[in-house]
């Protein structure tokens, strides 16, 4: 099995190898009934030639009537066994696919679109489908056709069966010029696909913007060429099926033009009888069909090799984030919360300059530390390095003075909360996404959260209130409603480390002052509060001041307040901006 792409699709069928082989058996059974019934109807011809009573006429329709009533079962049930092995291997892809994408750092899917993804886990997992199913029952069925058939038709007569199967060397030779013209096809046809799902995916989630900004015309355009480069690629494949498939049924229906000529001239001979003529004749056309659907097994081969790639390319992604073979275990509950960075330093690829650049700090556990600065001065950066949603280097980034790199992953994002920029939420009640990390939690706990996060009061003004539906991704809700339904989420989940990356931008300057006062109220709770609103960090214990990746300034609000430096400049404009407003 030198073929990679064999020994990947061998893996597939691996587990169901038992129930492949009683289809195979199945179908060899089928065959060898096929086989038989010209073989019978033969003996039938010549024995009425001989003469025979009308009661020996009666039992061989009913033998063959018997025989293709046992073959009609045997062959459903080849069917069912091996179509069956193929919605078998889809589930198990679909399912191995989300499993390893669940388990990829948030990086992937920002170089890799999700209607892309989609397309792979769908529309390629249903190609490898039909070649697990129809495909192999295609082949074995031709193998075992051809296997039977021929010794049969040779036992007959030789000169008749090769002058009849001469021409099927052309028709393999055709196949073969045609696979690769089909398998360039195929792959732009998927290739398409993914970027009208992509196009479909992005509009749905953007329709709001096209409508604010007037655009439907434009995205109409872009994706009627989207999906007329799809029409293309489809008329072309279609447009070389259509020229191959004809073409191998002529090629398979010579062989019984062929028979049909040579094959009257040796019965007035003498040479066979009419009963081996006819037999001869139905074998031909027993070996016309499975013939002339070797080209859809082809094309199915075609399509099943490209998803094959498409799937693998997925699944041969390593995570760069995984468990260390040391890692150890945090318990969440007994965990101090204090961070500490020493010399943390994080390049973006192709960045010319780091993002985090030799950072050192340390937060004690239940500290409040704002985190202020200008745009792209590496905040978010460091927010995200914390929970190792970045691969940070060993020996930089501490909990409890513990490297991060050494602690179980599902216990280091136990221990932390985390609400990014961008507030998302899932396409159920408020209840469920408040409650997401603990689906059972009671409803008395999920109030508390919306409580501390300023957005029960307007929770019970809903007419369902807490199971009221947000709509797909909370479009339903207001910005600043998405992100105090975020924070709640973060808060339900009573990490020991809270990290709010600018998730207030949207809800006004007193409701966030009151949300970082009811965080200061819960003990033991490190909070990290990255924002440009000034105003919300005045009661912060310490704040960071970040500029170009570094840590430029370190105090209370005070302290910074009477400094010179970037902090006094900021708090400047956020005065000049209150008195403008």
């Amino acid at each position: 099995m030198a073929n990679p792409r064999l020994k990947i699709l061998y893996s597939y069928l691996k587990p169901y190898n038992k129930m492949m082989y009683w289809g195979i058996f199945a179908l060899f059974a089928v065959n060898i009934i096929g086989v038989a019934i010209p073989w019978l109807i033969r003996n039938i011809f010549d024995d009425l030639q001989e003469g025979f009573t009308f009661e020996q006429l009666i039992g061989y329709v009913v033998i063959l009537m018997v025989l293709a009533c046992v073959m009609w079962a045997i062959r459903m049930l080849s069917r069912m066994m091996i179509f069956g092995i193929g919605r078998q291997v889809e589930f198990d892809l679909k399912q191995k696919i989300f499993e390893h994408l669940l388990r990829l750092e948030p990086s992937y899917f920002s170089t890799n679109t999700s209607g892309d993804l989609i397309n792979r886990a769908t529309s390629d997992v249903d190609n490898i489908r039909r070649l697990v199913g129809f495909a192999i029952l295609s082949l074995v069925n031709t193998v075992f056709a051809y296997g039977l058939t021929l010794p049969a038709m040779l036992l007959i007569n030789v000169k008749l069966t090769l002058m009849a199967i001469a021409v099927y060397p052309l028709m393999l030779i055709t196949v073969q010029l045609f696979s690769r013209k089909l398998a360039q096809e195929q792959l732009n046809v998927q290739e398409n696909l993914s970027d009208i799902s992509e196009l479909i995916q992005e509009d749905m989630s953007g329709i709001a913007l096209i409508k604010i900004y007037a655009q439907e015309e434009n995205e109409r355009r872009a994706f009627a060429e989207k999906n007329r480069n799809l029409l293309k690629a489809n008329l072309g494949l279609a447009r070389t099926r259509n020229i191959l498939f004809p073409v191998i049924q002529g090629i398979a229906s010579i062989s019984l033009l062929i028979l049909l000529w040579f094959g009257t001239s040796d019965i007035n001979a003498g040479l066979i009888t009419v009963g081996e003529f006819i037999a001869l004749i139905l074998y031909v056309e027993r070996l016309v069909f499975p013939t002339a659907l070797l080209g859809f097994t082809i094309t199915t081969y075609q399509r099943g090799e490209v998803s094959i790639e498409r799937l693998e390319a997925i699944l041969n992604v390593e995570s760069k984030i995984q468990d260390d073979v040391d890692a150890v275990s945090m318990d969440a509950e007994t965990i101090r919360g204090d961070i500490e960075a020493v010399n943390l330093t994080y390049s973006y690829p192709d960045a010319n300059h780091p993002a985090l650049d030799h950072l050192n700090f340390k937060i004690h556990g239940g500290e409040t530390v704002a985190i202020v600065g200008l745009i792209g001065s590496g905040k978010s950066t460091l927010a995200n390095a914390i929970p190792r949603l970045l691969e940070i280097e060993p020996g930089q980034l501490f909990i409890d003075g513990v490297d991060i790199n050494k602690i179980n992953l599902a216990d280091l994002r136990r221990a932390i909360a985390y609400v990014p920029q961008e507030s998302f939420l899932f396409s159920s009640t408020i209840y469920d996404n408040i409650s997401y990390s603990n689906p059972l939690g009671e409803i008395t706990e999920v109030e508390y959260a919306a409580k501390q996060a300023q957005i029960h009061p307007e929770i019970i003004t809903f007419p369902q209130q807490y199971k009221t539906l947000v709509g797909e991704r909370g479009i339903t809700l207001s910005g600043g409603q998405r992100q105090r339904s975020s924070l709640a989420r973060a808060l339900f989940a009573e990490s020991k480390i809270l990290i709010l990356d600018d998730a207030l931008s949207s809800v006004d300057n007193k409701t966030a002052t009151q949300i970082l006062e009811n965080l200061r109220q819960e003990q033991g709770k490190t909070v990290i509060f990255i924002t440009h609103q000034l105003a919300a960090v005045q009661n912060a214990d310490r704040i960071f001041v970040m500029d170009r990746g570094k840590i430029v300034q370190t105090g209370t609000h005070s302290e910074l307040f009477n400094q010179k430096g970037l902090y006094q400049t900021l708090w400047q404009q956020h005065q000049l901006k209150e008195i403008l407003s």
